[in-house]
């Protein structure tokens, strides 16, 4: 390995995946995200509600193609789809190579259903039937919450053959249900003579864990356990992997729904921002990173080992934290709790924003 490599190089050499966590037109129409493709070994792109309300609100980018659409009668979600699909599917295209070379492993972008959905079950597969049929690419992930409401909804969309990203994971138990029901549903197709190749992920969110019990620990603890979280769930990960269960699907032609690390942009500004970046290393895992992280660990970031998959070590952070007192199941379900309501906030505040926008270019 040569030591002139950047790190998203040496991290892509060692089998990770690095996706954007982030889509913006400009994105798009300036070559940048062609140019990250290029140069920075990104192979897949991630979206969520806040990125596009942020996208959509900062500039005109987006006025001309919500003034056309509003004209035509078109508002509210449906205008949004289009808005966002517009965008991923040119995303998509670009990344399609590295789809195409990798069989259909990497190359993906990822568009979240309306998390109004989380506890409607039919109505969550109904959304992501008509986001996967609409974007009329294979390389797009739906992503649907890994909410115990959801969990039906994501071995439905399994079942369907929708390929799923299953976002909004805090912890190795919550990364299990995510992982059963992707093994129902691909077992299910099985049993009904389907073709059992649906590709998933599973995101498991990072950051979140460190910022929640800043302070409340001693010291040396600071910005530990978002990464003992995530080596503790690669352990179950390779675990899982091993399992007959899992081995008679393999042998029926299924694909391992593969890990992913978000949320990994660094929240402590005394710590390094390129943090989980450089200690999330491990083979056919997914780090997603927002553009300010993905810069840096370009500029500066550090590939120096892989990740330990026999969970001991993490473990015994995890025990550390819960004998200072950390109660981590439901530390867990709130940070879940927490993130789905976020998505929630910011999903009607696109809504708003674009409604807004609308009705003002309307009328010029």
């Amino acid at each position: 390995m040569s030591s002139s490599q950047t790190a998203p190089q040496k991290a892509h050499d060692r089998g990770q995946s690095l996706w954007l966590d982030n889509i913006t037109r400009e994105l798009l129409d300036d070559g940048t995200l062609a140019r990250y493709i290029a140069e920075l070994s990104v192979t897949g792109l991630t979206s969520n509600p806040s990125i596009f309300d942020a996208a959509i609100g900062n500039g005109n980018a987006y006025d001309e193609s919500i003034r056309r659409k509003a004209k035509d009668g078109m508002f509210g979600e449906d205008l949004f789809i289009e808005l966002a699909l517009e965008d991923l599917r040119r995303a998509a295209d670009l990344f399609m190579p590295i789809f195409d070379s990798t069989q259909q492993k990497d190359g993906w972008v990822s568009m979240e259903i309306s998390p109004l959905l989380a506890t409607d079950t039919q109505g969550s597969l109904a959304a992501a039937q008509h986001i996967h049929r609409k974007s009329a690419r294979p390389n797009l992930f739906v992503k649907i919450p890994g909410t115990p409401e959801s969990i039906p909804a994501i071995e439905e969309a399994i079942f369907a053959g929708i390929p799923v990203n299953v976002t909004l994971l805090f912890s190795c138990s919550q990364y299990m249900a995510a992982a059963e029901a992707y093994l129902r549903g691909i077992e299910r197709r099985v049993q009904a003579g389907l073709n059992p190749q649906v590709a998933s992920v599973a995101s498991l969110f990072v950051s979140r864990w460190d910022v929640a019990v800043s302070g409340k620990v001693p010291r040396d603890l600071e910005n530990t356990l978002g990464l003992a979280v995530c080596g503790q769930t690669l352990a179950a990960w390779h675990d899982l992997l091993k399992s007959a269960r899992w081995q008679r699907l393999a042998a029926a032609g299924a694909v391992p729904q593969r890990l992913l690390w978000a949320s990994t942009g660094t929240k402590d500004p005394t710590a390094s921002d390129t943090l989980y970046v450089d200690a999330l290393v491990a083979p056919d895992t997914i780090n997603t990173l927002p553009e300010k992280t993905l810069l840096a660990f370009a500029d500066h970031g550090a590939v120096d080992n892989v990740m330990a998959v026999d969970g001991s070590a993490a473990q015994r952070t995890l025990d550390r934290f819960k004998a200072e007192g950390i109660d981590l199941n439901a530390l867990a379900k709130q940070l879940q709790l927490d993130g789905a309501q976020a998505f929630v906030k910011s999903w009607r505040q696109l809504l708003q924003r674009i409604a807004d926008k609308g009705s003002a270019l309307s009328d010029k």
